[in-house]
């Protein structure tokens, strides 16, 4: 396309203009939105509507990802297909990181683990306990996702646990859950749940390599603060 084309765009088609000439890495959050919302209103832009969003949501893109239909839409210059456009690429994005942290599954470190796990449960609104099964080279052999809407040890049974890894023959777990909260500090039933279950392990010889807790892209590792 000739560039004296392109300066005759209108205003708001001026981020589809900057991406064609600089490219998307150079477009701030609201212009990538607005790419998306396509069109504003008489008397905002496309801009104007995805800065207006995103100062509803902290200007935080995961804040964003963990909205409804209905929450986007209820923004003036916004509507039902629109905002399902705006899911659905935030979901495509989730995809690919998910789709990423699958090709780094040996773990040789906590950040490995929260980089394996963070893709899928730093959007989550609701608690997830997940079980990761390695074996001796400390690769993942299975995950399993035990429980959601709570961490505590009624919902977590170590039983469950130990008899899946037994099953799958693993020499190691780690155990994984989220804090929707984003509060990354691990409660006094988080603590007295690790201990229980690595008790359990040191006892059926499967180490208890580490218990994450992820909050938003924050993580906590119980090895990394000695707490187990």
């Amino acid at each position: 396309m000739e560039l004296s084309g392109i300066k005759a765009w209108a205003e708001a088609d001026r981020p589809r203009e900057k991406l064609l000439l600089t490219g998307a890495r150079n477009l701030t959050d609201s212009e990538l939105l607005a790419i998306l919302i396509r069109t504003g209103t008489k008397t905002l832009t496309a801009v104007d509507v995805a800065k207006k969003i995103l100062s509803e949501f902290k200007n935080d893109l995961t804040e964003l990802s963990r909205v409804s239909v209905s929450d986007l839409a209820k923004f003036n210059g916004m509507g039902d297909v629109k905002a399902i456009t705006i899911i659905a690429a935030l979901e495509l994005g989730r995809r690919r990181r998910v789709s990423e942290a699958k090709k780094r599954e040996h773990i040789q470190s906590s950040k490995d683990i929260a980089d394996l796990m963070m893709p899928h449960m730093a959007d989550l609104v609701y608690e997830e306990f997940v079980v990761l099964m390695l074996n001796r080279s400390n690769e993942v052999i299975d995950r399993y996702s035990l429980s959601t809407g709570g961490v505590s040890g009624t919902v977590v049974d170590a039983k469950m646990i130990f008899k899946r890894a037994i099953e799958k023959l693993a020499s190691g777990i780690i155990l994984c859950h989220n804090h929707p909260s984003r509060n990354i500090k691990p409660s006094a039933d988080d603590l007295k749940l690790t201990k229980k279950i690595k008790e359990a392990g040191d006892i059926l010889d499967i180490r208890v390599l580490d218990h994450i807790i992820i909050g938003g892209d924050q993580y906590c590792s119980f090895a990394d603060e000695g707490l187990i």
